[in-house]
């Protein structure tokens, strides 16, 4: 008799795949004149939203781009970035979003490896693109969005295609390709690899939709937030929080260019109650000068990941309403999958105590199936707080793997677990702390800075003998570089910081270099541990 459960089968009534575009169908239905973008002096509602990305998906589509292609994008946090979320899957493509901060050799790697077949840009960033272009072996399609607010114009090709061309040529009744599979490729992220070279972490249609269910209540949103787009969109998604602001038919505010100044007035103008921000964004707005700074009668709720911000931070964000959330993830996992979900008897300790608990990575999101803690041989460490191990992860929320590397996603998924790569330990409350990343990864303002790369940066200037980099605490940024060097030439820190500069992304060269020789074990390799106790000292 039992059998006969199992005789009831999937049908189109009782089985649709998920997918986050259905929050924008459903949005636009309901809400079809809220607000849902603010920019500067642009504001669209949702219906307007919709056509907008039915009008670029149909535009993008009738190039013949389609399912399992990549359309990728070198944007800031505008009103297109936030519609690019939804228009090239609506055409059954997918999103590869940029880094706007990579070098010029990093995106040619990029555009070749993910095989993009059009490539939307900001005229700001055309510089970088066209060197990126002259590089790569692939010619994909440009489009230019061509902001009339950028501080910054170069000229681009006279007979440019812009951004406005793909809503004005499209059909605003487009519904899409017919998503058959939820498994179906959505978006591509690349994530910083130990050799230099990015992974393409691929996410499904799925994940995306079960990241932003989760993630409402586990911040405990309510309809309609009014949400400001501080972390780059380009970063895992923004978090999915375009997907989950517009299942909750919320306003977004977007902000090109970061500043306090801008995030306070933003908040004060716009009733904004939620953003996310790496601890350098919270660090900036704790230190901000008086003139510039402004405390809340109302409560904004913050969610920052990476680096934990310093106590001190944290109070100085209290003291003007600002309810921070800690958290942690990887671009792997969509984003954030353990939550320093807060319990009502930390309200009696003191602010140091709070501090301290908070900054812990937590206990699992709604979205996240299981994390646990193992160590060498695969077994649970004891909740003890100390005994160290690496953090991994089991749910929905975790990436279909990396892009062209079969070997790289089965050294991922040891054991029905994806492994990390990072060290941590359990404490008696079963709340989760990172105490070292096992593969060397530096986070620096949010970014993900491999010290690899760096080194091999470093060994490319002919003075260099050896190398090393480690991370070195950072009052501003959470962490830097810091290398270090034995010469066989000739050569300043000035010197070297500056090669790497022009060598990779600006923004992982290392801050200090400290010349010398390097501890080494008996079979010759680097005592990065040696390292890591000397830079606390510098």
């Amino acid at each position: 008799m039992p059998k006969a459960y199992d005789d009831l089968p999937k049908t189109g009534a009782n089985y649709v795949p998920l997918s986050p575009l259905s929050f924008l169908e459903r949005t636009a239905d309901i809400y079809p004149e809220r607000e849902a973008l603010i920019y500067n002096d642009r504001r669209y509602n949702w219906r307007q939203v919709r056509e907008r990305c039915r009008r670029v998906a149909s535009s993008i589509n009738q190039r013949g781009i389609g399912k399992n292609d990549t359309v990728s994008v070198l944007a800031f946090n505008t009103p297109e970035m936030f519609e690019l979320h939804f228009a090239v899957a609506i055409a059954g493509a997918v999103l590869n979003t940029i880094n706007t901060r990579l070098d010029a050799g990093t995106i040619a790697y990029i555009i070749d490896h993910a095989e993009s077949k059009m490539l939307i840009t900001d005229r700001e960033l055309w510089p970088v693109v066209e060197a990126a272009l002259a590089q790569a072996k692939l010619s994909p399609e440009v489009i230019f969005i061509d902001d009339v607010s950028a501080d910054v114009k170069p000229s681009i090709p006279e007979n440019a295609k812009i951004y406005n061309d793909l809503i004005e040529n499209g059909d605003p009744i487009y519904l899409g390709e017919p998503l058959l599979d939820e498994w179906q490729a959505f978006s591509l992220n690349y994530t910083s690899g130990t050799t230099g070279r990015p992974k393409g972490v691929v996410y499904h249609h799925r994940g995306a939709y079960l990241m932003s269910m989760g993630t409402v209540p586990s911040w405990g949103l309510q309809p309609h937030p009014q949400y400001l787009y501080i972390v780059p969109m380009f970063h895992c998604n923004g978090w999915g929080h375009a997907w989950t602001m517009t299942l909750l038919a919320g306003t977004t505010i977007c902000l090109r260019a970061i500043s306090a100044k801008a995030i306070f007035n933003l908040i004060d103008e716009h009733n904004v109650t939620h953003f996310g921000g790496a601890p350098i964004v919270l660090n900036m707005l704790a230190n901000a000068p008086d003139n510039e700074r402004k405390s809340f009668d109302r409560q904004i709720n913050v969610m920052t990941a990476g680096a934990p911000p310093p106590a001190s931070v944290l109070e100085a964000m209290a003291n003007i309403n600002f309810n921070v959330m800690h958290v942690y993830g990887l671009t792997e996992t969509y984003g954030h999958i353990l939550q320093a979900a807060p319990q009502e008897e930390w309200a009696e300790k003191t602010p140091s105590e709070q501090a301290e608990i908070k900054s812990r990575q937590g206990v699992r999101f709604a979205n996240t199936e299981d994390a646990d803690v193992l160590d060498e041989a695969g077994n649970p460490v004891p909740h003890d707080g100390e005994t160290m191990g690496e953090i991994v992860i089991r749910g929905n929320i975790v990436m279909k793997g990396y892009l062209k590397d079969q070997a790289a996603t089965k050294e991922a998924f040891v054991n029905d677990w994806f492994v990390t790569g990072d060290l941590g330990v359990i404490f008696p409350d079963g709340y989760i702390k990172l105490k070292d990343r096992a593969k060397d990864i530096i986070i620096s303002g949010g970014e993900n800075i491999s010290s690899v790369e760096v080194e091999n940066t470093l060994y490319k200037h002919e003075a260099v003998g050896e190398a090393a980099v480690v991370a070195m605490p950072d009052e501003k940024w959470g962490e830097v570089p810091c290398a270090f060097v034995e010469l066989k030439g000739n050569a300043t820190e000035a010197e070297l910081i500056e090669f790497c500069a022009d060598n990779m992304a600006r923004f992982k060269r290392p801050k200090k270099v400290v010349f010398g020789e390097l501890p080494k074990t008996a079979t010759g390799k680097i005592q990065k541990k040696v390292l890591r106790d000397r830079v606390l000292k510098l």
